[in-house]
């Protein structure tokens, strides 16, 4: 399987801008307790998972998926550190990860609707004919 990735920008009001941010902030900073708070040389999803799930959720707020997909990217950094024989630095709040249970696209009104911090948004896609048709079918 091939995957494409396609930038696309999402037409977003302040309000909501601000609900994206704050989603972004507590998903690195799960990612940053995650990775202070268990054994350093885990990198097994599952078992990383069971030590820190419930607290993660708790703490954090965030919805299950997102929860697992801080566990999934503290897992991945920390074995791209060991291939490259460094430590895990740190986690930005640029990027969460998303997948098909917190992300769904609209192709019939060029959509897209995310799981955030405290609720789930539709975003219209702010695109051209090159993302449409990367994005067609």
């Amino acid at each position: 399987m091939q995957v494409t990735t396609v930038a696309c920008k999402l037409e977003v009001s302040k309000k909501v801008a601000q609900e994206i941010d704050a989603t972004l902030e507590a998903f690195a900073a799960a990612c940053t307790w995650i990775n202070a708070n268990t054994p350093p040389k885990l990198t097994n999803r599952t078992a990383m998972q069971q030590l820190v799930y419930n607290q993660v959720r708790e703490q954090f707020g965030l919805s299950s998926n997102l929860a697992i997909q801080a566990v999934r990217r503290v897992c991945a950094n920390r074995k791209t550190a060991k291939d490259r024989g460094k430590e895990v630095k740190g986690f930005a709040p640029t990027s969460a990860g998303y997948d098909a249970r917190i992300f769904s696209f609209c192709e019939k009104n060029w959509t897209v609707s995310l799981k955030l911090l405290h609720n789930r948004q539709k975003f219209k896609l702010l695109i051209g004919n090159f993302q449409r048709g990367k994005l067609k079918g």
